[in-house]
């Protein structure tokens, strides 16, 4: 990646950098982060994997994502450089697809004149690609286990790749986590003389948001009271949004920006990051749909508990219930049973369905999955075919959820956005 970027004129070192790694909540932190920054007035780029439905999502300048041709003229740049390299014995192998995105994403934020871009780490943090900026702050979400087969198999190693973003005498932004978790960043950061920032005071105290709906609680930032309202959904992402806050406050602080209060605010407020814990409302002859891309099984807990919670609310009122039905399809790299029991026995009706790639889990291993919780079960051959089954045997007045993978929710989410009917004013979601 080095050789690579070097060829193309290290347009990584043109601009102000955040690195943000972790297992689950980078991309709302990142989001969360980007929108303040364009809010205070810095021409402010994001980069994030992967995407939903176009690969164009990934690169984007204070919201807007890149265009059509500007993407094809880049990524026929890069590939031209790349294969003059390979030619001529400088790279030992082509650039991967994630590589040379990464490459892409740089060589924009430079042509555009960006100031500050945040930058997702794709997987890991130490050999990621993304890994070759000099970041003036390393941020660093809760880590759990997931891509342990090239990360490491407990929390703590998977923690020290993560890790890999700090820098000498660097600043690290994080919340108090996995004490395994917390006692190798702890370590990795105390070697490099990295100086930590607690972001645990932007964290609301106990305060628990309604299932699907807005986070909106009053928070006190640089002295002043702001109003939280992000919208993104469940108590999950009041740690991602105190990592951003916290990140904010710290470039204000000791980096020389210009960014207030009601920039805070209003950045959370203009937040743009669907599919998490999404709510496409339904019609009268619909059910509503909830998207949620969780695809491991810190991701399939958070979404567990925003459905629990909305179980308890119809218990303490007497309600009939709600009838829920799950879409699920997932990688064959994930925890396929570990997902299916966390998930699964909540459902009165879970319908499995392969994603559209070549990693998918195949149908009979999700169904050896499903048949394990006792849950009632069928397969679908596509995600089209999987969603239409599952609002078919959903009454209106149910829920579909549709979660396991980036894949999945990504190839429904357009259709159900083309298919939904215009609200009468704004949806609360």
């Amino acid at each position: 990646m080095r050789t690579l970027m070097a060829a193309l004129g290290n347009a990584e070192c043109k601009f102000t950098s955040v690195l943000v790694a972790g297992t689950n909540g980078k991309g709302s932190t990142s989001s969360t982060l980007a929108s303040i920054l364009a809010r205070a007035g810095y021409r402010t780029g994001l980069y994030t994997s992967p995407h939903l439905s176009s690969v164009n999502e990934r690169i984007q300048v204070d919201g807007s994502t890149i265009g059509d041709d500007d993407f094809a003229a880049l990524f026929f740049h890069v590939d031209e450089i790349a294969s003059t390299l390979l030619r001529d014995g400088r790279l030992p192998a082509a650039p991967s697809f994630f590589e040379t995105i990464t490459a892409m994403g740089f060589l924009y934020f430079a042509s555009r004149k960006v100031h500050t871009a945040v930058v997702e780490v794709g997987m890991g943090g130490r050999l990621d690609a993304t890994n070759i900026v000099e970041p003036v702050v390393s941020v660093i979400t809760d880590i759990s286990l997931d891509h342990t087969e090239w990360l490491g198999s407990t929390v703590a190693q998977i923690a020290r790749e993560k890790a890999g973003i700090l820098r000498r005498d660097g600043v690290m932004i994080t919340l108090p986590q996995h004490p395994e978790a917390n006692q190798a960043l702890g370590e990795v950061a105390a070697s490099l003389q990295v100086r930590g920032v607690n972001a645990a005071s932007y964290v609301p105290v106990h305060n628990h948001p309604e299932q699907y709906k807005r986070n909106r609680y009053p928070l006190s930032v640089m002295g002043e009271l702001i109003g939280i309202d992000s919208p993104l959904a469940g108590a999950h992402q009041q740690r991602n949004l105190a990592l951003a806050i916290a990140t904010a406050v710290e470039l204000r602080n000791n980096h020389g920006y210009n960014i207030t209060p009601i920039d805070i605010q209003a950045g959370i407020r203009d937040t743009v990051w669907p599919a998490r814990l999404e709510l496409i409302a339904g019609s009268e002859n619909r059910a509503d749909v909830l998207l949620d891309v969780g695809h491991n099984p810190a991701g399939a807990w958070a979404l567990r508990a925003a459905v629990s919670q909305l179980d308890q609310a119809q218990d303490q009122a007497q309600d009939e219930g709600q009838p829920l039905t799950l879409v699920f399809g997932c990688l064959k790299d994930k925890p396929v049973a570990e997902l299916a029991q966390i998930l699964f026995p909540l459902f009165g009706h879970v319908v499995v369905t392969p994603v559209d790639s070549p990693r998918s889990a195949s149908i009979d291993d999700l169904l050896a999955a499903a048949r394990t919780t006792g849950s009632a079960v069928e397969a679908a051959s596509g995600a089209v075919n999987a969603i239409e089954r599952a609002l078919r045997i959903t009454p209106a007045h149910g829920l579909v959820v549709v979660t396991g993978s980036v894949y999945l929710v990504g190839q429904v989410r357009p259709l159900l956005m083309a298919s939904r009917p215009a609200p009468t004013e704004p949806l609360e979601v």
